[in-house]
């Protein structure tokens, strides 16, 4: 049997992330991720998978993101009972990532159960905050640059990717065959995380598009959250961040400290209303081997990266909805980063129809998302079955964005040293991911392919 790469997920799509490694003695999984955004993608989420999960000898997982995680709990509810590689600090953020997806699913399937707005009878979550423990009881954290052996002639080597604490490229040897999946890469010259770090070499590689066919603003990055912060002041109303727990809030947090202390931006209260992210900060500080430089250099000096001037933290559901009293101008970032779920939807559906309110959306927006709603300029979003009227300022900025664009994806890409044998686009839409592949073909004249959803392709 020829050892072969199946794409069961993160193919034709953004989310999902699940790459099945079969060789004649090992299978192992590369990513464990959840589909999210439109409902034919969240429907495969319940799907069995296509495989036996007690047959896997191990999960390998680039870093610690709902999309490349999140199955996990599903994957150990179904019988897997192998081992779990990721870096410490993707660890880390799995005991709190994992039991906080949990428990939303339980959430949302009481709320429905309640409501009656589930066309199923009773509503089940897709897993429980058990199924989350048994899957972190099955977590070996490794070290980054250290090869380990998680097969039959299987090992693998975790390098730093640069996307959020933790994240990592996997680089997977099978007997004499270099397979390298860049995971999410990170960016180049950003605070808090370190760059890419280069690969040498591939025989097959894997290569996320995200933003495969764009790149992010030039411009001062800070300038949308300066001109955001500005116009809250201005009409006396919330600036409301819709963030992700992981990455995005702690670099918004770094940023407006950092404009406060140049005076670029007035001192207004900040509120962190996301639990997770309030843990996910604390971790970020438990991990100096992962700082950059900047941020490195304001640790030395004293300071807390992470802490504006003044600084709330809403830990409980009371302390989220006091916030509803508070007054603008104030500046609240909450979960999620597309609105899919979390506390940022009560403060939308109490905030968007008050043209004071201005929302700042710095990232990804996925397909069928509420994020990507109102992006495009959505007059109306539905939240917990009403229908809400959109009158708030809607911004959006990439800026913030913990995904490599094109042109650092190929920056990433001319660090190796020779040609793979193929490279699978993966981790974007069509769009992307088609226009990555011709910009590779273009640049660097490599063989390359969009990797097709359900495809099985020969390693060879």
């Amino acid at each position: 049997m020829t050892p072969s790469l199946t794409f069961l997920g993160a193919a034709g799509t953004v989310t999902g992330s699940r790459f099945l490694l079969d060789t004649r003695r090992s299978r192992v999984l590369l990513e464990c991720g959840l589909f999210q955004g439109l409902k034919e993608l969240r429907l495969r989420n319940w799907a069995p998978p296509p495989f036996d999960p007690a047959s896997l000898s191990a999960v390998l997982l680039s870093h610690a993101h709902i999309d490349h995680s999140g199955y996990l709990p599903r994957l150990a509810k179904a019988g897997f009972t192998g081992p779990i590689y990721c870096t410490n600090g993707t660890a880390d953020l799995l005991r709190i990532m994992l039991p906080d997806a949990a428990h939303l699913q339980e959430e949302e399937a009481d709320y429905a159960n309640r409501h009656g707005t589930s066309t199923h009878t009773p509503a089940l979550p897709l897993f429980t905050v058990d199924d989350a423990e048994k899957a972190l009881g099955l977590v070996r954290p490794v070290k980054v640059n250290r090869p380990v052996g998680v097969g039959r002639q299987v090992s693998t080597r975790f390098i730093r990717s640069g996307h959020i604490l933790g994240a990592a490229i996997m680089e997977v040897g099978v007997g004499d065959l270099k397979v390298v999946h860049s995971g999410d890469l990170g960016r180049y010259n950003v605070p808090i995380m370190p760059d890419p770090e280069p690969v040498a070499e591939a025989d097959i590689l894997l290569v996320e598009s995200t933003y495969g066919n764009r790149l992010h603003p030039r411009e001062d990055p800070a300038a949308v959250l300066v001109t955001a912060v500005n116009r809250a002041v201005d009409q006396k109303g919330w600036l409301l961040i819709p963030a992700f727990a992981v990455g995005r809030s702690q670099e918004v947090l770094y940023t407006l400290r950092e404009l406060e202390e140049a005076g670029r931006i007035p001192s207004l209260a900040v509120y962190l209303d996301s639990p997770m992210a309030i843990e996910a900060t604390a971790i970020y500080a438990q991990h100096p081997e992962e700082e950059d430089p900047d941020l490195a250099k304001v640790v030395s000096a004293g300071k807390r990266p992470f802490v504006p001037r003044r600084f709330h933290l809403a830990r409980s559901v009371q302390d989220s909805k006091a916030l509803n009293d508070v007054d603008g101008p104030v500046i609240v970032i909450s979960g999620s980063g597309m609105a899919t779920g979390g506390r940022v939807l009560h403060h939308l559906s109490h905030r968007l129809p008050d043209p004071r309110t201005t929302v700042l959306f710095g990232g990804y927006q996925a397909a069928g998302t509420r994020g990507r709603l109102l992006r495009d300029g959505a007059k109306g979003v539905r939240i917990f079955g009403a229908d809400i009227p959109v009158r708030a300022s809607i911004r959006v900025s990439d800026a913030y964005s913990a995904h490599a664009d094109q042109g650092e994806i190929l920056r990433w890409l001319k660090g190796f040293n020779r040609p793979p044998r193929m490279t699978y686009i993966v981790h974007g839409e069509p769009e992307a991911a088609q226009a990555l592949k011709e910009k590779i073909g273009q640049d660097l004249g490599w063989p390359a392919t969009v990797a097709e959803a359900g495809a099985s392709v020969p390693l060879q």
